[in-house]
């Protein structure tokens, strides 16, 4: 872990009052507030908008982002790096880059290159973390750090660490390739990544009735903690999670985790193998799920969910009203509502953007939105905004 020292900042540098003007410029919406004031809907002739009851950005968002712009006042004349993208909203990044904040560039294989990292620079690690390796290779330059790790994220890693200690595999709901999936396991002794209930399944089968370990290394082969074995690290289980991921899906694999160690060991030897993962679906993440829960419970036409393409709390959103039944697509802004009734957006699972046209029915409509954690209010005008011309 990274040593408390005067180079590493976590509590920004009091520079809130100095960069609120700027933020509420570039990320604030009248719109919006006029919205909300009027109970999330907003009705132009034959439009009805629906706000869900909670969306767009989070106290985490907020709090990462104004950190970065505090850092930027704080050491105007350095060059700043970010590890990744500080959160997954465009804009955001777009404007950390006008504010020469630059970010650590990829290479082969999507490796980061932090050889551009000089004496004296200063680097920024995103609201999802940084992992252990990462946090190393910082410790050993001369660099300011600035931490905007969302503190839920940290309290899933405090988790973690506590079945570390215990000699634990860390059983993570979370996708392996996400930075903050990568940043948790990192803090692992030994882990195993399950994307969904199904995969989870598949595990507490293996538990329960064995199978071939070959079979097993191959399909989790890219979300296992390395020389995992499965008939030796499955017998000490506690369950951890990526703070984004569908809260009720990680509720249901720790519960079937619990029952599978309890139907292998028995109830007096269950606090022997499985430790309880408590509640670390973060709360911004709830909020926002559960209003769209209600939201999709409405008269829709349509739904539009706003958010980076690989913001995962945003695709969740996403999925619900699908899993509902309802006509829904995910765009990552206003730009993606184009002209003659065409709209670019992302299905789920897919790795590209496609067009859709037309995507707007006639007539009276009734327009569902919701927004991810990591999208400003700004953004979300702009897209009812283009709804609008639209119709035109």
């Amino acid at each position: 872990m990274l040593k408390v020292n005067s180079k590493y900042h976590r509590k920004g540098f009091g520079l809130k009052e100095l960069i609120q003007e700027e933020l509420s410029q570039e990320y604030d919406s009248q719109l919006i507030a006029d919205i909300r004031k009027n109970g999330g809907s907003f009705k132009l002739e034959d439009v009805t908008i629906k706000l869900a009851q909670a969306f767009g950005f989070c106290w985490g968002v907020d709090r990462a982002v104004s950190m970065a712009y505090e850092t930027r006042k704080q050491f105007p004349d350095r060059n700043i790096w970010i590890t990744n993208e500080i959160i997954h909203n465009p804009l955001v990044n777009v404007n950390l880059r006008q504010m020469n904040i630059s970010f650590v560039p990829i290479i082969n294989n999507d490796i980061k290159d932090f050889s551009c990292i000089g004496d004296g620079d200063v680097v920024i690690l995103p609201a999802f973390g940084a992992s252990i390796e990462e946090m190393k290779l910082l410790e050993s330059k001369n660099c300011e750090i600035v931490d905007t790790t969302c503190p839920w994220v940290s309290r899933v890693w405090n988790r973690v660490d506590k079945y570390k200690k215990a000699d634990f595999t860390a059983i993570i709901h979370g996708k392996y390739n996400h930075e903050e999936t990568i940043a948790t396991s990192s803090r692992a002794e030994h882990y195993l990544i399950v994307q969904n209930l199904e995969e989870a399944e598949w595990v507490a089968n293996y538990i329960l009735n064995g199978g071939k370990k070959e079979e097993f290394l191959t399909k989790f082969k890219d979300a296992c903690s390395k020389g995992f074995d499965p008939d030796i690290h499955l017998n000490h289980l506690g369950v951890a999670n990526q703070t984004t991921m569908l809260k009720g899906e990680t509720e249901q694999i720790g519960k079937l985790i619990e029952q599978t160690m309890l139907k292998k060991f028995g109830p007096m030897s269950l606090n022997d193998h499985f430790l309880s993962p408590g509640d670390t679906i973060c709360d911004a993440t709830q909020e926002r799920q559960d209003a769209m829960l209600n939201l999709v419970e409405e008269h829709l036409d349509v739904v539009l969910v706003i958010g980076g393409y690989n913001s995962s709390n945003t695709g969740h959103l996403h999925e619900i009203a699908i899993k509902k039944g309802l006509t829904a697509y995910h765009i990552d802004g206003p730009g993606c509502i184009a002209a003659n009734n065409t709209l670019w957006h992302k299905p789920i699972d897919s790795k590209e953007r496609i067009s859709t046209s037309p995507w707007l029915p006639k007539g009276e409509i009734t327009v569902g939105i919701t927004a991810g954690a990591s999208t400003p209010d700004q953004v979300i005008a702009g897209v009812i905004e283009r709804i609008m011309e639209a119709r035109e």
